[in-house]
C-alpha cells in the first residue's frame, strides 16, 4: 500500500486537531455564520503548544553526558515535589549527600531548607525543588559556565511545565543564573524580580546559612516578604 506524501499527512493532522479543538469549543459543525469562517481562516495555523510534563523533560534528560560533570556523578539530581507547586526553589547544584541519594537538599543544608519551608507553614511536598545544574560539581565548587549552560535547557523547561508564581533562587548562582546578571547575592536579594512573569526572590543558600548564621535574619524577612506576597495559603 502506497504511503501518503508526508505533506497530506501534515494537512489531515492540523485538520484533526482543529476539528477536536472546535468539538471541545462546542462548535458541532460548519455553516456560514462568523464563528464557522473564523475557525476556517486560521484551521491551517500551528495550534499553541502544550505543555509539557516533567516526566517528559526528564525523559529527555536521559543519562545525560552534555558536559564534563557526568564523570564523576553517582545519580543525576532531576528535582522533587508537586509538579504543580505555586513555589519552587532552585539551588545551585547537588552536593555528596544529594549526588549519593538522587535527591535534592537531602544534606545538612537540605535540612535546614526543610526547616525554612516549614517556617513558611509548607512541606516539601507542597513546593518544588530543583538545581541549576544536576549533577555534582567536584567538590562541591561552583558550576563552570559550559556546566550551567548545558543544563540551563532542562532548568527553563521545568520551571515552564510547573509554571509556579514564585520562585525562591538560593544562593549567587541560582540568582545570577536565572536573572543573567553577575550582581552580588547580598544586592539582588530583599525584593523581587521577574522571570518570565513569575515573581522570582533571591536569598541566601542553605548551606552558606551553615556557616554564616547571622545571615538567617535576612533570611527570615525575605520569607516574611514571600509569605506576605503568597497569601494565606502559607
Amino acid at each position: 500500500m502506497e504511503t501518503a506524501p508526508p505533506d497530506i499527512l501534515s494537512v489531515m493532522d492540523d485538520i484533526l486537531h482543529t476539528l477536536r479543538a472546535c468539538r471541545q469549543d462546542g462548535l458541532s459543525g460548519y455553516d456560514c455564520s462568523e464563528q464557522a469562517r473564523d475557525v476556517l481562516a486560521v484551521w491551517h495555523l500551528p495550534l499553541t503548544k502544550p505543555v509539557e510534563s516533567l516526566d517528559t523533560i526528564r525523559k529527555d534528560l536521559g543519562n545525560c553526558e552534555r558536559c564534563s560533570l557526568c564523570r564523576m556523578r553517582h545519580h543525576i539530581v532531576f528535582g522533587a515535589g508537586d509538579p504543580k507547586a505555586r513555589l519552587v526553589f532552585v539551588g545551585e547544584g547537588p552536593g555528596k549527600d544529594e549526588d549519593l541519594q538522587g535527591e535534592p537538599f537531602v544534606g545538612a543544608a537540605g535540612e535546614l531548607l526543610t526547616r525554612i519551608i516549614q517556617a513558611i507553614h509548607l512541606t516539601r511536598d507542597e513546593v518544588y525543588i530543583c538545581n541549576i545544574v544536576k549533577c555534582r560539581p567536584p567538590g562541591n565548587r561552583n558550576p563552570q559556565p559550559e556546566e550551567v549552560d548545558a543544563c540551563r535547557p532542562f532548568l527553563q523547561r521545568q520551571l515552564e511545565a510547573i509554571k509556579p508564581d514564585f520562585i525562591v533562587a538560593l544562593g549567587k548562582v541560582a540568582a545570577q543564573t536565572l536573572l543573567g546578571t553577575d550582581q552580588a547575592i547580598s544586592r539582588l536579594r530583599g525584593r523581587f524580580h521577574d522571570y518570565h512573569g513569575m515573581r522570582l526572590l533571591p536569598t541566601y543558600h542553605p548551606a552558606y546559612l551553615l556557616r554564616n548564621p547571622e545571615k538567617k535574619r535576612d533570611v527570615w524577612e525575605d520569607m516574611k516578604m514571600l509569605m506576605r506576597e503568597f497569601g494565606h495559603a502559607i
